[in-house]
């Protein structure tokens, strides 16, 4: 066994070369991604020409399109199938219609730069998008979900607005799309991303308290088993408990009782005296 000790700024020499390293990977697949962008594109567009089941989009649920980067000329055709917002996850140089035209045409335009292969968007803006979605499909609109081939990053973006929306497990959600669009593939860290955001819906559950059964004078307390627990004297201390319960139970009709007494009192002594009303008894 070999013990390797750090001298002084160590740890931080070895956190920014694993900042390097990531860095450096970054800028290399984003140069392949570059170089491979217009043949991989070109033979997408071939495979869509030449192959039916080969769809450049595919409806994966009422109101959301999945699939790859549009052309300009595909805008008016977008418009036609009832499209009002588009999520784009292509960086600039793979982008092929401007906001601008988008605008033209009267559709919301969302963009998340991210670069392609191996790489997924963070979960703030996963968030972003599955909202944007989210509030496009209250409202009846369709979103369009793209990244080059509609097969990665795009992909991970739904199967986020499945698991949240819809209910979705992220693996039956990948079933439910694969079916769909069978070329749908995920890098690791895209299918991570997806099981990482599928954690954040059970976070924070909403709390859900249980009302205890209603009484019709209103003034019983439910007490439970473990209401009764850290008593330590036992069966004693809980009868004194109980006996004490039920004193205070009884005490609180009373009380309310001679509450509205006194309320109803307050409320006559603008009345005339309650003397004044009876009628005069003369003595013999």
């Amino acid at each position: 066994m070999s013990v390797s000790v750090l001298e002084e700024g160590g740890l931080e020499e070895s956190a920014g070369r694993e900042i390097v390293r990531v860095n450096a990977k970054r800028a290399l697949v984003g140069a392949g991604a570059r170089i491979l962008f217009y043949p991989t594109l070109l033979y997408n567009v071939f495979r869509n020409k030449l192959q039916p089941e080969f769809r450049w989009w595919d409806q994966v649920h009422e109101f959301l399109l999945l699939g790859a980067v549009p052309f300009p000329k595909d805008v008016p055709r977008l418009l036609q199938l009832g499209v009002r917002g588009v999520v784009t996850l292509n960086e600039p140089y793979e982008t092929l219609v401007p906001s601008s035209l988008y605008q033209v045409y009267g559709i919301d335009h969302l963009v998340i730069p991210t670069r392609d292969y191996l790489f997924a968007p963070s979960l703030a803006d996963i968030c972003r998008a599955v909202d944007f979605i989210h509030e496009n499909a209250s409202c009846g609109r369709t979103t369009y979900v793209h990244c080059k081939a509609g097969r990665g990053r795009s992909t991970t973006i739904v199967l986020c607005y499945l698991v949240k929306h819809k209910n979705m497990t992220p693996s039956a959600a990948l079933e439910y799309v694969r079916a769909i669009r069978s070329r749908v593939l995920l890098a690791p860290s895209q299918w991570r991303a997806v099981l990482e955001y599928s954690k954040l819906k059970f976070e924070s559950p909403a709390v859900r308290t249980r009302t205890p059964p209603s009484s019709p004078l209103g003034d019983e307390v439910l007490i439970t088993e473990a209401d009764l627990e850290g008593y330590e004297s036992g069966k004693d201390s809980r009868k004194d408990l109980n006996i004490s319960l039920y004193r205070s139970s009884l005490a609180k009709p009373m009380i309310a009782r001679l509450s509205c007494l006194f309320t109803s009192l307050k409320v006559s002594s603008s009345c005339p005296p309650v003397a004044s009303q009876l009628p005069e008894i003369k003595a013999c």
